[in-house]
């Protein structure tokens, strides 16, 4: 979301933020919240990215800041969505306004990574995540699986939460086929109170049925898999052709980037980490770190991340990276 001050002899007098998609943009909204409009031809307006300067879903910001006249905008970046990329700057200018732009520019960037990065790179923004034991394994060895089906648990409940308030901030969620096999997730915000993610199920031979809850139709779906036959799709969930015996993470991102998804919580399995790591598709990866311990079985994934922050969570420890 874009976010908007309004200053008038160094107080603030206006502030607000982008209504979800359809409603308000940032700047409409800061400027309906100033009580006293005769202010604003002598305020000061600071937003994070470029006023738009076309009809979408509500008409073009730039028309309404300079209707109300005010004398200076400071932008943190430019727009680079080809319908505004300068245009709101130069509305702005021709109105009168000074205008300058690149204020906080890596912080405003840093606010705006899945917008630009989706822009861009056409692509979504990835996050990578994983939990592994305290001896580097996502999971025991497959005898111990058998023995007992049931998922193992590295992490405690305070992180299992943090990961349900994640998946109601990001647009989808994605996992393979091995680990809807073998844990029969929902992949649903339920620990917290938000939106779930489009869920993302890579299915080659369509080996998954109604029986997992991930194809309960519950929430958008989209299936990627190389069956072509239609009569096997099941109602109510969406199908993407593509081809495994291929670099698979680009696909994904072809397919996300058509299905308009700006990010991306990639949750598994292991060979699918791996995917992304190895074609170096990835933005972020949140790997938790738990007490357990398995002395064998799935190893974590191998990246050469750069460690941004570690945080420690009762038993487990958080450490995020990016790829740089």
């Amino acid at each position: 979301m874009v976010g908007c001050v309004i200053v008038h002899n160094n107080k603030i007098i206006g502030e607000g933020f982008t209504d979800p998609y359809g409603g308000p943009h940032a700047e409409v909204n800061a400027i309906r919240s100033v009580k006293d409009k005769t202010l604003l031809k002598e305020a000061t307006l600071y937003v994070t990215l470029e006023p738009c300067s076309h009809y979408g879903k509500t008409p073009p910001c730039a028309d309404l800041i300079a209707k109300h006249k005010l004398k200076e905008v400071f932008i943190g970046l430019q727009d680079p969505h080809d319908k505004v990329a300068g245009k709101g700057i130069k509305k702005l200018q021709a109105a009168g306004c000074e205008v300058t732009v690149g204020i906080l520019e890596n912080a405003c960037r840093a606010h705006h990574k899945r917008f630009l990065t989706y822009m861009e790179k056409k692509r979504p923004y990835i996050i990578l995540k994983w939990a592994a034991s305290d001896d580097g394994f996502l999971a025991p060895d497959a005898a111990k699986r058998s023995d007992n089906p049931e998922p193992f648990w590295i992490t405690n409940a305070h992180s299992k939460q943090l990961v349900h308030q994640w998946r109601s901030q990001e647009q989808a969620i994605l996992v393979g086929t091995n680990t809807v096999l073998e844990d029969n997730p929902s992949l649903t915000t339920r620990n917290w109170v938000g939106k779930s993610p489009v869920r993302v199920i890579l299915d080659r031979d369509l080996k998954l049925d109604q029986r997992f809850h991930v194809l309960d139709a519950s929430v958008k779906t989209i299936v990627l898999t190389e069956v072509t036959n239609g009569k096997k799709y099941i109602k109510g969930v969406d199908y993407a052709l593509v081809d495994f015996s291929k670099p698979l993470a680009q696909q994904i991102c072809n397919a996300l980037y058509r299905h308009n998804i700006n990010s991306v919580i990639v949750e598994g399995g292991s060979r699918t980490l791996q995917t992304f790591i190895d074609e170096n598709l990835w933005d972020e990866a949140r790997a938790f770190k738990g007490s357990v311990r398995f002395k064998n079985g799935l190893p974590a994934p191998k990246h050469q991340g750069i460690l941004q922050k570690r945080t420690q969570i009762l038993t487990d420890t958080l450490s995020i990276y990016i790829n740089d």
